[in-house]
């Protein structure tokens, strides 16, 4: 395995203002009217032990608080990878699963360089430095003008630290998985060693759980139940749940949507 990490492109006193000015100019591109935005994933894959993640997760909150591209609803994930966790710092968020498809996904993006943070993915197509905020609004718009599929969740409820629910969906003409996340909207941290010792970090949407939960066939026959369990130090009734559609093997992501667990 090999990672990497790259040098932060944008301050992060430069990111709002790139990403207002940058979003206009979308903006003023793309026709008049108000149709319904376009569910768009953004993938962060982040980590607390590396320097020049802190950028990428500012631009990650801020992509979801401002929703700054015309006709795309952004839904965020920031997974947080564990090859960091051995440079002094034990990241409580980190999970081999993440890295796990960082990897596949630098597979079938043919990402040369291997895997590396902070690096965001969007819609499963398009991959770069995670900290890349013009680079970001034009992946996200081009993104929001594929043809997407509306997914619905509907009873939600919590049972100590399961949380069970249902998505529904049109049938598919061609294979793909669901995939279900229980997300925390907000966490800090208090870094007290490794490259960002010293430093209080903010992050959001940060994926505690993520699987698989079904295929594309699933969603055909009806509402598709599920559960998913929240990791003891967490709060289910604070957090998102997060239900995406993606083609096989990765491939592009063709539907999502998120929903608090508690309205």
């Amino acid at each position: 395995m090999t990672h990497r990490f790259q040098l932060c492109a944008l301050s992060l006193r430069s990111i709002v203002p790139i990403l207002l000015l940058s979003a206009a100019a979308v903006c003023c591109a793309q026709t008049s009217g108000t149709p319904t935005p376009s569910p768009v994933l953004v993938e962060l894959f982040t980590a607390e032990g590396c320097s020049s993640c802190p950028p990428a997760d500012k631009l990650l909150a801020k992509l979801e608080q401002l929703q700054p591209v015309k006709g795309a609803q952004i839904i965020i994930l920031g997974e947080h990878v564990d090859y960091w966790d051995k440079d002094g710092w034990l990241d409580r968020f980190s999970s081999p699963d993440y890295t796990r498809r960082q990897t596949e996904y630098a597979t079938k993006l043919h990402v040369s360089s291997g895997i590396f943070t902070p690096q965001m993915i969007v819609d499963g197509t398009d991959q770069f430095v995670g900290n890349d905020a013009q680079r970001a609004l034009k992946s996200i718009a081009t993104a929001a003008e594929a043809p997407k599929v509306e997914l619905k969740v509907a009873n939600v409820a919590v049972d100590g630290r399961h949380v069970t629910a249902e998505v529904s969906g049109p049938s598919f003409p061609y294979k793909g998985d669901v995939y279900a996340a229980l997300v925390d909207p907000v966490a800090t941290t208090d870094v007290k060693r490794g490259e960002n010792g010293g430093k209080h970090l903010e992050h959001a949407g940060v994926v505690r759980t993520l699987q698989r939960i079904g295929s594309f066939k699933d969603l055909s026959t009806g509402p598709h139940k599920f559960t998913l369990t929240a990791p003891s130090d967490a709060t289910p009734g604070t957090m998102r749940v997060v239900v995406f559609a993606q083609r096989s093997d990765l491939g592009p992501v063709v539907g999502a949507v998120s929903t608090p667990v508690t309205p």
